[in-house]
């Protein structure tokens, strides 16, 4: 029998100048970025928390912390590639995961497949691996603001194999 754990994450990150805007691993033409001690990527983080939280192995702040451990500015897909190495080491592989961006601008349909080749490919997995999807809060609250951004995901995780003798 094939053991399934399932994983959720959440992040969010204000706006700031002088950042490039990192998303998905995608750099998006905006006038802000997202503050953060990496390159701010809310889904790339959300997606990071899925995965360990799936496996139980802690979460993003515990593994990289924002302190001279972490490298300042590290990409955040560098960092979703540590992670899920820690992951497999546990005996699990990503079945699938659906990544969702919460805020008014920018705008991402065109680039969502961009974004999923971007995340699957830190993994080393194919894009149909990892779905992203977005959605505006309608004017509500911080990301209704355009104060920052929000990001949800889902993964779904599997024990892999013990290898053949």
């Amino acid at each position: 029998m094939t053991e399934l754990r399932v994983g959720i994450g959440v992040d969010a990150h204000v706006f700031v100048d002088g950042v490039p805007l990192v998303l998905g691993g995608v750099v998006f033409a905006h006038p802000r970025g997202l503050a953060g001690h990496s390159d701010g990527d809310v889904l790339a983080h959300a997606l990071i928390d899925a995965l360990l939280g799936a496996v139980g192995i802690g979460d993003i702040g515990m593994l990289f912390p924002s302190d001279e451990t972490t490298p300042e500015g590290i990409s955040s897909l560098e960092l979703l590639r540590r992670a899920y190495e820690l992951v497999r080491g546990q005996g699990y592989e990503l079945v699938n995961a659906h990544c969702v961006l919460i805020g008014e601008e920018p705008r991402v349909g065109d680039r969502r497949e961009q974004m999923s080749h971007a995340l699957a490919g830190a993994l080393g997995l194919d894009a149909g691996s990892v779905a992203v999807a977005a959605t505006t809060t309608d004017g509500l609250g911080f990301t209704g603001r355009s104060e920052g951004l929000a990001a949800e995901a889902v993964a779904l995780v599997r024990a892999t194999p013990p290898a053949a003798a």
